[in-house]
C-alpha cells in the first residue's frame, strides 16, 4: 500500500478502514481527566475513531463489552458528531451504545453508567477548557474516571494503530435498526437521585432567591429546573447553548463570571449565586454580596455542615493540592483525612469503596457518599444552598464561625513559567528540597504528586510540574494572608533562582 494511502473495504454490513503509516495523527495521551486536544489539530475524527476502537478492544479483552456503553457530549462544537461517530465504531465491534439525546452533564453520565450497569462511558468534553478544545473521557463500569492502568492500556492500543490503523464501523441508521444504538434521556433518573440527597424543602422554605449560571454549558435545564420544581425563586443567566461560551473559558472562577458577580452584587433579592462549568462537574459559589467563595473553603464548610448539622459521620478525601482546612475540620470532629494525587479518579475510588463521607479538590470537584464516584457540580451547588438555608447565615458568617472553631487557612495557587534552562534545573532542585523556606523549617516532605513541603507551623508549599507545558504550579497555604504572601514569594524564588 502506498504511504499515506487510505483504503475502505466493504465486508457485508461492516466497513473496515485502513490508513497507511504516515498520518497527521499525534500520539494519544490521557491526562488527569481524559484525552484532550485542539479541534482540527489533535482532536479530529480519525483520532476519535482510533481511540474508540481502542476502547472497544479493551472492553472485549476485559469481557464486559456485552453490557454496552453510555455515550455523551458537552455543548462544544461537533460534540454530537463525535458522539455519533463513536457509536458507529462501537457498533462495528458489536458493542451497544446508549447515546444521550442532548449535551449532558458529566455527573449525569456517571450516574447512568451505574444505573444501567454498563461497561463504562465515553464522554466528549473538555470540561472548563476554552472553546477551541474538545476531549474524550472514558469512565469505567464503576462510574468513575478510568484509572491509570486502564487509560495506559487504551493509549497503547490506540498508538499501536497509528502504524496500520484499522477500525470497524457501520452506518448509524443501520446501527439503530440493529439495536446497537439506543437514544436515551438520562435526566429524570438523575433528578430522582439528587432529590434523595438534598433537602429541597429547607431550601424552598428559606424564601431565598437563588441566581444560577450554567455558563452556556450542559448544566442548562438541570440546576435551575431542580430548584424551580422545588418552589425556589430562581434568576438565571447564560442559559442558552453557546459553543464559544461567551468568549471565555467555561470555568466557574472570578475571571470568567464577572457578569454573574455583578448581577448578584447588584440585586438585593438574591441570597446566593451558583455556577456550573462547561460539563457541570465543577462548581462556583457566590455569597449574598457577590463575593466568590474559594472551593477550598466550600469543601471545609460542607464537611463541617454534614457532620455537625446533618449528624452524619465519615472520613474525607482530598487531593494533595487541596487546603488542609478540611483536615482541621476532620480533627475537630475526630475523623480522618485521606490524601490522594491530583485527579478526581483517586477520590472516586474511595467513594466507590464507601470509605468516605465526602471528597473534594481545590479545583472545585466534589461528591458525596451514596452518589457518583466523579465530580458533581450540580450536587455541590445544591448542598451549599441547603446549608445556607438550614443555617440561616451567609457564607461569610459561616466561614467566620468555622475559623473561630478550627483556625484560619489562606490558600493560593500561582503558575511559574519556565525557560529551557529553568526547566532543566527544576528537576534537580526538587530532588533535593531545601530544609527551610521563608524562615520556616521543613517538618516533612510529601512526594505523592509533585513535591510538598510541610513546615513546622502547619503551613505548606507544593511544587507540581505540568505534564503538558513548561509550567510549575505552586500551591501554598498559611494561617494569614501576609504569611501566605511570604511563602508564595519564597516558592517562586526557589523555582526561578
Amino acid at each position: 500500500m502506498p504511504t499515506g494511502f487510505a483504503e475502505a473495504l466493504f465486508l457485508g454490513d461492516m466497513f473496515v478502514v485502513s490508513i497507511g503509516r504516515e498520518t497527521s495523527m499525534s500520539r494519544i495521551s490521557f491526562g488527569t481527566s481524559g484525552w484532550r486536544g485542539i479541534l482540527g489539530e489533535d482532536f479530529i475524527f480519525d483520532n476519535v475513531r482510533v481511540v474508540t476502537q481502542a476502547i472497544a478492544d479493551h472492553l472485549r479483552v476485559a469481557g464486559i463489552h456485552d453490557r454496552g456503553v453510555i455515550i455523551g457530549y458537552d455543548a462544544r462544537f461537533m460534540g454530537v458528531r463525535f458522539a455519533r461517530e463513536a457509536a458507529r465504531i462501537l457498533a462495528g465491534s458489536g458493542i451497544k451504545s446508549f447515546l444521550c439525546d442532548r449535551d449532558t452533564p458529566t455527573p449525569v453520565i456517571a450516574f447512568e453508567i451505574l444505573r444501567r450497569k454498563t461497561a463504562g462511558g465515553i464522554n466528549f468534553t473538555a470540561s472548563h477548557n476554552p472553546y477551541e478544545y474538545n476531549g474524550l473521557k472514558f469512565s469505567s463500569d464503576w462510574g468513575g474516571p478510568a484509572l491509570p492502568e486502564i487509560t495506559r492500556d487504551i493509549e497503547l492500543r490506540a498508538n499501536a494503530m497509528f502504524g496500520e490503523i484499522c477500525y470497524k464501523e457501520i452506518p448509524l441508521d443501520q446501527a439503530f435498526r440493529a439495536g446497537l444504538v439506543e437514544e436515551i434521556d438520562p435526566r429524570d433518573a438523575y433528578f430522582e437521585r439528587i432529590r434523595s440527597l438534598v433537602d429541597f424543602k429547607a431550601i424552598a422554605g428559606s424564601g431565598m432567591t437563588i441566581a444560577v449560571n450554567p455558563l452556556y454549558g450542559t448544566g442548562r435545564g438541570y440546576l435551575d429546573v431542580l430548584l424551580r420544581e422545588a418552589g425556589v425563586k430562581v434568576v438565571v443567566i447564560n442559559d442558552n447553548r453557546d459553543p464559544y461560551f461567551g468568549g471565555l473559558p467555561p470555568e466557574p472562577s472570578p475571571i470568567s463570571i464577572g457578569d454573574f458577580m455583578a448581577l448578584v452584587r447588584g440585586n438585593v433579592e438574591i441570597s446566593l449565586g451558583l455556577v456550573t462549568d462547561g460539563d457541570a462537574d465543577r462548581y462556583g459559589i457566590l455569597d449574598v454580596d457577590g463575593t466568590f467563595i474559594e472551593p477550598n473553603y466550600v469543601l471545609a464548610l460542607l464537611f463541617d455542615y454534614l457532620v455537625r448539622t446533618r449528624k452524619v459521620r465519615g472520613d474525607v478525601a482530598r487531593s494533595v493540592a487541596t487546603s488542609h482546612f478540611v483536615d482541621a475540620v476532620a480533627g475537630h470532629h475526630g475523623l480522618s483525612v485521606l490524601e490522594t494525587p491530583v485527579g478526581f479518579k483517586f477520590i472516586g475510588e474511595y467513594i466507590r469503596d464507601n470509605r468516605i463521607l465526602i471528597g473534594g479538590e481545590e479545583s472545585a470537584g466534589l461528591t458525596l457518599r451514596g452518589h457518583v464516584p466523579d465530580k458533581d457540580g450540580i450536587l455541590a451547588c445544591l448542598l451549599v444552598a441547603e446549608m445556607v438555608a438550614v443555617e440561616g447565615k451567609t457564607l461569610a458568617e459561616l466561614l467566620a464561625d468555622l475559623y473561630r472553631r478550627v483556625g484560619e487557612f489562606h490558600t493560593r495557587r500561582e503558575n511559574v513559567h519556565l525557560t529551557d534552562e529553568l526547566e532543566e534545573a527544576f528537576a534537580g532542585k526538587i530532588k533535593n528540597p531545601p530544609p527551610t523556606m521563608a524562615g520556616r523549617r521543613v517538618a516533612s516532605v510529601v512526594t505523592l504528586d509533585g513535591c510538598k513541603l510541610i513546615f513546622e507551623d502547619g503551613s505548606w508549599v507544593l511544587f507540581r510540574k505540568s505534564g503538558t507545558e513548561p509550567v510549575v504550579r505552586v500551591y501554598a497555604e498559611a494561617g494569614s494572608s501576609s504569611a501566605l504572601a511570604e511563602l508564595i514569594t519564597a516558592a517562586q524564588a526557589f523555582v526561578t533562582g
